[in-house]
């Protein structure tokens, strides 16, 4: 039987690092049940605004704390330890002894450099398993570089494929490079944790635990599709076209009379001729030169200004019940007003709802994937920073004398 809590019930994760690689892993754990211990930077006594994780201070605030922490750090206890004090760095090895997974984001050899790499950690815990992500990873001349995910966009090479031919290249809207490294942390974790249960003997009672070694260029370039391969044989070298898909015919972004903009997928060879029918272009659905992709890419700005003159002519609505009725993939391009209002969002369960310690109600979003007998789960709202040091540090043997001592000194502060 499942225990409660989700598939991932009785995991102990150690989150350090900060802003969006490492926690969004540790994240994703724990909407589906692992006890997430996120350490974070102590309050500075002079200035209680400041210490923790800076993306508590991220785009928008509310009471002084962004409203995108409450979907990053859902579900997680907070204990703040100032890492640059022995006496923190001792409590992270006492915590890594009892810990499953352990995630940083550091910059490689900092974790070295505070006792906390592999070679100590996994000697007193062989089973633990430690997701290492970084933007070049733990090896290779580019190691030591500072890296974050928007360079790690350009250098995993997306960033070359976005905006318009002869532009400047745009970023994604989004951390997308970061993201793309978490969840295949995510990944690295859970194939990990399978090795572990296969490697269970009488000299090692819990498995064998592993270091994943993630790159933030690494995420990114393994989601390139074919363009090494383009390059390796033909010498092809994919550049910006916009919102259209080099390669692939017809998929673009058409924009409709009301002014609003539908992208439709005719790429498929009977998906075309059910397009081409729909919009009164079936002498281009029966022409035998477009019956493949191949026909249809070499006469690509023919489709696209036939599927424009019609989709002109007609407001998105319009556009769109028109494609559902043939069968044709389209879409209007949605803001987060449009998907705060679609009924469908709604329905999958997409458009959460949290309640802040004041009863504020914040939207975040739903859980990801969707599972049938252990579903993810909203259990707890994000910490404040350091609120559960106390109760952390108790559970691995520390007395309130200590903890008291500890505070005294600024290794450790704990939520007001």
């Amino acid at each position: 039987m499942m225990p409660a809590g989700g598939p991932l019930a009785g995991l102990r994760v150690l989150e350090l690092g900060q802003l969006i690689a490492g926690p969004f892993a540790a994240k994703t754990l724990a909407d589906f049940g692992a006890d997430v211990i996120k350490i974070e930077t102590p309050s500075d006594p002079d200035d209680p605004t400041r210490g923790g994780d800076p993306l508590r201070k991220w785009r928008l605030l509310k009471d002084g704390t962004s409203v995108w922490w409450q979907v990053q750090s859902r579900n997680k206890r907070s204990v703040a330890l100032d890492l640059r004090q022995a006496d923190a760095q001792d409590i992270v090895r006492r915590l890594a002894v009892q810990a499953d997974v352990l995630i940083e984001n550091f910059r490689p050899g900092a974790m070295e450099g505070w006792g906390l790499g592999p070679d100590v950690l996994q000697a007193a815990n062989p089973a633990l398993i430690m997701l290492r992500i970084s933007g070049y990873g733990q090896t290779g001349p580019y190691r030591d570089r500072p890296g974050f995910g928007v360079v790690a966009e350009a250098m995993g090479g997306l960033r070359h494929l976005t905006g318009e031919p002869g532009r400047v290249p745009v970023r994604v809207g989004v951390s997308i490079g970061d993201t793309l490294a978490s969840l295949h942390g995510v990944i690295g974790i859970l194939m990990a944790l399978q090795h572990r249960h296969h490697t269970v003997s009488a000299d090692a009672p819990k498995g064998q635990g592993q270091v994943i070694d993630v790159a933030l260029y690494e995420a990114v370039f393994n989601c390139m599709e074919s363009l090494l391969p383009e390059y390796g044989v033909f010498g092809a070298v994919r550049g910006p076209s916009g919102s259209a898909l080099p390669g692939i015919a017809p998929t673009n972004a058409y924009q409709c009379a009301d002014g609003a903009w539908a992208i439709i997928a005719g790429n498929g060879d009977s998906i075309f001729k059910r397009l081409m029918r729909a919009i009164g272009r079936d002498d281009l659905g029966q022409d035998p030169a477009l019956s493949d992709n191949a026909g249809r890419v070499a006469r690509v700005e023919e489709i696209d200004a036939a599927i424009g003159a019609w989709a002109a002519t007609l407001p998105a609505d319009q556009v769109l019940l028109a494609l559902e009725q043939a069968a044709v993939p389209a879409g209007r391009i949605y803001t987060i007003a449009d998907i705060a209002a679609d009924p469908h969002y709604a329905a999958r369960g997409m458009l959460s709802e949290v309640r802040l310690d004041d009863g504020t109600p914040v939207a975040v979003p739903g859980f990801v994937p969707k599972m049938s007998l252990t579903p993810g789960a909203h259990r707890r709202n994000a910490p404040a920073l350091g609120q559960d040091t106390e109760a952390v540090l108790r559970e691995v043997g520390l007395t309130q004398a200590q903890i008291d001592a500890l505070r005294a000194r600024g290794v450790i502060s704990s939520a007001t």
